[in-house]
């Protein structure tokens, strides 16, 4: 079982870090479990143009290979203006629905305001449906107030959150193991 976590920003840490501290739990709770973080700013993803997969370069066919190949995703973004960013749309119009059909996918966003968190309800979710996975009830939401001066997540309250959505991801993905087999 791979669980793939997705920083989908070309700019800024909190998104690495809020993701990378899921997938952290998840391999101290369930070593067995593959975990990957998936950081688009260290990728030259070309943009989605309606081209052949094998087409594109390089870097962005390792990115659509890591993405097919995962059983569960964590996907984590920024909120910039109201909505998620363009390099994580990006990888969503790259990939044909089929390879997030009946998987499970988790979020964690960060955001500049309380009210942001409302993104991952108002349009990831609806893009899970679209793909029909299996979504986690709980998601993980931060702004720069849960973060000291390292860029470490300190808030008490956000880190049981992390732990939470950790135990959910690996519970509902090792739930529709048992269930298919």
């Amino acid at each position: 079982m791979k669980i793939l976590g997705i920083s989908g920003t070309i700019i800024g840490s909190k998104t690495a870090v809020l993701v990378d501290s899921v997938l952290k739990i998840i391999k101290t709770k369930h070593p067995e479990i593959d975990t990957e973080l998936l950081d688009l700013r260290n990728y030259e993803v070309e943009f989605c143009d309606g081209r052949k997969p094998e087409l594109y370069n390089n870097d962005t066919k390792i990115v659509m290979k890591a993405v097919s190949e995962a059983d569960l995703y964590l996907i984590g973004f920024p909120i910039f203006n109201g909505s998620f960013p363009a390099p994580l749309k990006n990888i969503f119009d790259l990939l044909p629905p089929s390879v997030f059909r009946h998987k499970v996918m988790g979020f964690a966003a960060n955001g500049g305001t309380y009210q942001h968190y409302l993104v991952i309800e108002n349009q990831l979710r609806p893009i899970a449906g679209y793909y029909r996975c299996y979504v986690a009830p709980s998601y993980v939401y931060v702004n720069h107030s849960h973060f000291n001066d390292k860029n470490e997540i300190v808030d008490e309250d956000i880190l049981n959150r992390i732990k939470e959505l950790a135990n959910e991801l690996v519970m509902m993905q090792k739930g529709l193991v048992k269930r298919n087999i």
